[in-house]
């Protein structure tokens, strides 16, 4: 049967909900889709960091991170067995609580971050690219990166810059054009290839002097003052943080959940996630404290201890092993980029122009935009303050939540109808006001407000860890008084 393309409907194959015989997922590959999440580059940087930050206190930073994963699952859980029950992506849900018209204009919202995030993780992506053609130039010829054609800059990038960046581009295009069931090898492809390639990273420095290293690690294990109120605020924080980093994915998680096979597997591949955070927060700290105690032969002295992967890379001095850190690095940023950023895109603006676009049609668009913002991140667009202009529109993921839950639980009472909600007709229960719920609307601007305010406002900067909530809470609230009978 083809696509109908009635201007009465927005049904498009590729958000139509899931043929029960194609959920297949289960809580092992649910425990790939969090490996993911917690591999990247920004994800091995993100736990050591807030360890220094907090004097390698690991117990205290431990145990708040773990409480954050534990709202993360309890969140995640909340969202994701709406689209599990009826196989719909996020953004079809969300026609439910804001009308087809709202959803296709809000939702967009997600692709617009998501594209953005894309071209930047590119970007870095293309550099791991860049090192590896370096290394391959130098081991056949030193001279050749001296030659005058290298030494060319333009938008901050030379010619080997520019070839990374476009096979990066390409490579990505080929990858995840593929559909979901591809989607899901490269998931658990790169969960497993990344956690050998952490545990090759691991070996070496626990191996380069086993004492010395131990003794690095064992020193920062240290329950002292752990039951000390003054820990109080600092375990809030760090759970506030933890959560806030995976924000981004619970919103649209239902685009990954309404693959798995039942809700049963839904809980307990969700629990996964802790399981990763603990074995990758073992691995990382081990790494980056062994690797700079052995660096200053002092394993007494953490204060200038390198949080990025890359930097512990350089440091150890070893060509095996920089070519094999550089390739996992670049499997680990490939997973995440496409579920963190590329499917949700996918799928939001399919459903801004459902008769038009396909996945392919839509991977297009955000391979094109997605590269037109890697190639000016460096020259212009780092420069201009867009972490708060992505922080500002990230402000909208808490608010949209929250109007979802409070629909689909206490409005909706768990009931969807799989008919009205592809339909344009005003007779479709939601059409509501000319495909807006006003309602709906209200409440989503309201939540903003209070969960943006967090950012832009210096007296309140100290919530911003837990934006999302808020933002979710106000406006779950206020739809459930406006829209409740």
């Amino acid at each position: 049967m083809s696509q109908q393309k009635s201007k009465k409907n927005l049904i498009n194959w590729d958000l139509v909900s899931v043929n029960p015989n194609d959920k297949n997922w289960n809580w092992k590959d649910l425990f790939c889709f969090w490996g993911v999440n917690i591999q990247s580059v920004i994800g091995f940087s993100f736990i050591v960091s807030i360890y220094v930050i907090y004097d390698l206190n690991s117990f205290i930073v431990f145990f708040g991170t773990i409480l954050g994963s534990i709202l993360v699952y309890f969140f995640s859980n909340l969202i994701g067995k709406p689209s599990q029950k009826f196989g719909l992506p996020f953004v079809v849900l969300l026609r439910s609580s804001l009308g087809v018209r709202g959803a296709k204009y809000f939702g967009l919202i997600r692709c617009l971050v998501g594209i953005f995030l894309f071209g930047i993780q590119t970007y870095f992506l293309s550099k791991a690219f860049g090192y590896l053609f370096r290394i391959v130039l130098f081991s056949i010829e030193p001279s050749f990166l001296d030659l005058q054609i290298f030494l060319i800059f333009f938008l901050g990038m030379n010619l080997i810059d520019w070839l990374a960046i476009v096979i990066a581009i390409i490579f990505q295009g080929f990858l995840f054009n593929a559909g979901m069931n591809f989607n899901k090898k490269i998931i658990f492809f790169s969960a497993l290839a990344v956690y050998v390639g952490i545990l090759i990273f691991f070996f070496t420095v626990f191996l380069s002097d086993v004492k010395f290293t131990s003794q690095a690690f064992l020193n920062i294990l240290d329950l002292e003052n752990f039951l000390d109120t003054n820990n109080i605020g600092p375990i809030i924080t760090i759970t506030g943080t933890t959560f806030a980093y995976f924000s981004i994915v619970i919103l649209s998680f239902g685009d990954f959940s309404r693959y798995v096979k039942n809700e049963n597997e839904l809980r307990k591949g969700n629990l996964c996630l802790i399981l990763n955070l603990i074995i990758f927060s073992f691995l990382a700290l081990f790494i980056v404290s062994g690797v700079d105690a052995f660096l200053k032969q002092d394993p007494e002295n953490l204060s200038m201890i390198l949080t990025n992967p890359t930097d512990i890379i350089g440091k150890l001095d070893n060509l095996l092993i920089t070519n094999l850190a550089l390739v996992f690095i670049i499997i680990a940023s490939l997973s995440t980029n496409l579920i963190a950023n590329f499917i949700p895109s996918q799928y939001t603006l399919i459903n801004f122009i459902p008769n038009s676009l396909s996945i392919r049609s839509a991977s297009f668009i955000i391979l094109i935009f997605g590269f037109l913002v890697g190639i000016f991140w460096l020259t212009y667009l780092s420069q201009i303050g867009i972490l708060s202009f992505i922080d500002t529109f990230s402000a909208f993921f808490g608010p949209l939540f929250g109007i979802m839950i409070s629909d689909y639980y206490f409005i909706q009472k768990g009931n969807l109808n799989n008919k009205d909600i592809y339909s344009l007709e005003n007779k479709g229960i939601y059409y509501y006001t000319g495909g807006w719920h006003i309602k709906g609307v209200y409440s989503l601007i309201l939540g903003f407000i209070f969960s943006a305010s967090t950012i832009w406002n210096s007296n309140l900067m100290f919530l911003q860890s837990y934006s999302w909530i808020i933002g979710a809470s106000v406006t779950a609230l206020t739809y459930y008084l406006l829209a409740k009978k």
